[in-house]
């Protein structure tokens, strides 16, 4: 086969950015892992979604269809049930695997659209047996939501993301026990809408500065052992409170799917993400990324936002077009992640930033733009739009929020 753009992954960035480039002009394949494209919108039937694009608050399978109506009106080729094997960079050429065995696609540009995955409980490090009724959060949103299966009776939460307490109100609703939610941090690790419509609704006690320390049970979970944890984490002696539940909940967090791509292309070491400029392209010029790839977005109508421009930009990229320069942008203090990587004067820069710790009140600084902003939380992402003006001949490019503290 042949193509312009190949995009690999049919959740919402790949869905935004196979539209982006075919409204452009040129000819995409879209390759989809699963049977149904649309990604993990399909099995998050919660609201919530697209109040930002559409103006409306949609539940994620009704905002996907929105995006697969749109796709069936194209000539777009959609390829289901297959996945990226391996890409030839020099041959510009990408191996896949499908039910009819592996096949070969020469294209111009990939967009890489692989989502993320789960931390495991393996990699948490925590005593115990491996005992069944312990899942990660979206693994048990699938059983109830998609596969109609009942994960248990008595559930313990561990990590307050917005999926662990989206699920910890989805558990409730059907009927499970939630006895808590424990969170290492100070503070919750989702948006603070959920942490009111998902915990305090349903009167679901949170316990911060506290994580689980073991795991017992014979064969199926029995006990969660919990434990209050110090400001560098590690557990008080003491203060260990023991939870009798059959089902434990792992929210704690997520991890970009760049594996196939690490040897070939730069990698964000903190965010462990693909690298990218403002136009979604990689280290290696042919190849563009979008969405939870890059970085963690903790809205869908973000990921769709930069979906599309990536989608136009490797559009413009099989046309002929180079982008030129790549200026680096900085880290300062106080940002914990930064998206973009790098800079490329085509339009103004639009960053994605989450800041390192709670603030009342704090200054962006970035070039000789300065916005001020008030309650910021690590858990919500801040969008800024900076106008070229003010980032312009600069070599490198800091942002940083001076913290400000309230008087009476």
């Amino acid at each position: 086969m042949k193509t312009d753009v190949v995009v690999i992954g049919g959740g919402a960035g790949g869905l935004s950015a196979s539209l982006s480039a075919y409204k452009e002009g040129v000819d995409v394949i879209l390759v989809e892992r699963e049977e149904r494209i649309g990604g993990i919108l399909n099995q998050c039937i919660h609201n919530g979604f697209g109040l930002h694009y559409f103006k409306q608050e949609l539940t994620g399978p009704e905002y996907a269809e929105i995006f697969i109506d749109m796709l069936k009106k194209t000539n777009i080729k959609v390829l289901s049930n297959s996945f990226l094997y391996s890409i030839d960079e020099k041959e510009k050429k990408i191996y896949i695997v499908t039910p009819h065995g592996i096949k070969d696609i020469e294209t111009k540009a990939i967009i890489i659209a692989t989502g993320a995955r789960e931390r495991p409980f393996g990699s948490l490090l925590i005593p115990g047996k491996r005992l069944s009724g312990i899942f990660t959060a979206g693994v048990a949103q699938k059983y109830i939501n998609i596969l109609n299966i009942f994960p248990g009776k008595r559930a313990l939460i561990l990590g307050s993301g917005d999926i662990g307490l989206i699920m910890a109100r989805r558990l409730t609703l059907e009927g499970v026990e939630v006895v808590g939610v424990v969170e290492r941090l100070p503070y919750p690790g989702g948006l603070l809408r959920n942490v009111i419509q998902c915990l305090e609704d349903y009167k679901i006690p949170l316990y911060l500065s506290s994580t689980v320390t073991e795991v017992r049970g014979k064969g199926r979970l029995e006990e969660v052992v919990v434990a209050r944890v110090d400001e560098n984490f590690n557990p008080i002696p003491g203060s260990e409170k023991i939870f009798k539940v059959d089902t434990l909940i792992l929210s704690v967090g997520l991890i970009p799917n760049t594996e196939l791509l690490e040897d070939k292309v730069e990698i964000d070491k903190t965010s462990r993400g693909f690298s990218v400029n403002n136009l979604g392209q990689t280290s290696l010029d042919f190849v563009f990324a979008s969405g939870n790839c890059t970085i963690i977005y903790d809205l869908v109508d973000y990921v769709t936002y930069e979906g599309e421009k990536v989608g136009k930009y490797a559009s413009l990229y099989v046309k002929g077009q180079r982008f030129g320069k790549r200026i680096p942008i900085k880290k300062g203090k106080n940002i914990g992640i930064l998206y973009p990587n790098y800079y490329t004067p085509i339009e103004d820069l639009t960053l994605y930033l989450r800041v390192r710790k709670p603030m009342e009140r704090g200054i962006l600084k970035i070039g000789t733009f300065e916005k001020e902003y008030k309650d910021l939380v690590p858990s919500e992402i801040l969008r800024v739009h900076i106008p070229e003006k003010y980032i312009k001949n600069l070599k490198e490019i800091e942002v940083c929020i001076k913290e400000e503290k309230f008087y009476v």
